[in-house]
């Protein structure tokens, strides 16, 4: 049974792990200079081109991974990105005991989320993808 749900589970997951970059991206587009203020608060270097770079990454990416579109590259590259970011903007070491718990909550998911990429990186996507119809 779980055979015949493969197609439509990848693509129902491929739908949901863009809905958590895509509107990140084009937020910082529309939030350019609040978030280059935050990262630039928590120590991030070159805040402006870091930023710049990330909502490229999260865009492209993002849809790169909505239409499984050279999808292991860039699920690999939106993996590494989240990673870089979670220390940035989630460490909870190094925040007052007050707001370590929702930081330490956030890093962990974003952990999780790493794991579901590489998972893509790993395996590819089904046929309902852009790379599917290459095959």
């Amino acid at each position: 049974m779980l055979n015949q749900l493969k197609n439509p589970l990848d693509l129902i997951g491929r739908i949901l792990i863009a809905l958590l970059f895509l509107p990140a991206g084009f937020q910082k587009i529309t939030g350019f200079a609040g978030t280059v203020g935050y990262a630039a608060s928590v120590g991030m270097p070159m805040p402006q081109v870091a930023v710049g770079i990330g909502l490229v990454i999260e865009i492209l990416g993002g849809l790169a991974i909505l239409l499984g579109w050279h999808t292991r590259w860039a699920a690999l590259i939106l993996g590494f990105f989240t990673l870089v970011a979670s220390f940035f903007f989630h460490n909870f070491w190094g925040v007052p005991a007050e707001a370590a718990g929702m930081q330490q909550l956030l890093f962990w998911k974003n952990i999780a989320v790493v794991g579901g990429l590489l998972g893509y990186a790993a395996h590819g996507v089904g046929a309902w993808s852009v790379d599917g119809r290459k095959h």
